[in-house]
């Protein structure tokens, strides 16, 4: 399926902990699965060396450290319209991981858009 995407666009982003789980797969697997499911231009996750969050707990990489809850970053950039009804999804899959996470949305200026030549 390939999706238009307009220069206007919005850039979710939804930040959790790796070992969050939904239907006992990983949340960001399932978030990502959800979007592609939705028609959602794209998403990609990144995974962090070192955070904190509301509990204040640090998160880190560092080999002493017993952390291997590291941050995750899933990013999501479509319409205002799709991000708008993606958000609901991603609510309730968070609320049914029964973990911690933080929800933003921007702005997104689409410069560049386009699939593989082959």
């Amino acid at each position: 399926m390939t999706t238009e995407l307009q220069r206007d666009a919005k850039l979710l982003r939804i930040f959790i902990g790796e070992l969050d789980k939904v239907d006992g797969k990983p949340l960001y697997e399932a978030l990502v699965y959800a979007a592609k499911g939705s028609g959602i231009a794209g998403a990609t996750v990144t995974r962090g060396i070192l955070s904190y969050g509301a509990s204040s707990r640090i998160h880190s990489a560092k080999l002493l450290d017993l952390s291997f809850d590291l941050p995750i970053v899933v990013e999501i950039v479509d319409s205002e319209e799709k991000i708008g009804q993606f958000i609901e999804t991603a609510n309730e899959m968070i609320e049914a991981a029964g973990c911690g996470a933080l929800i933003t949305v921007e702005m997104a200026e689409v410069i560049h858009y386009q699939t593989k030549k082959n």
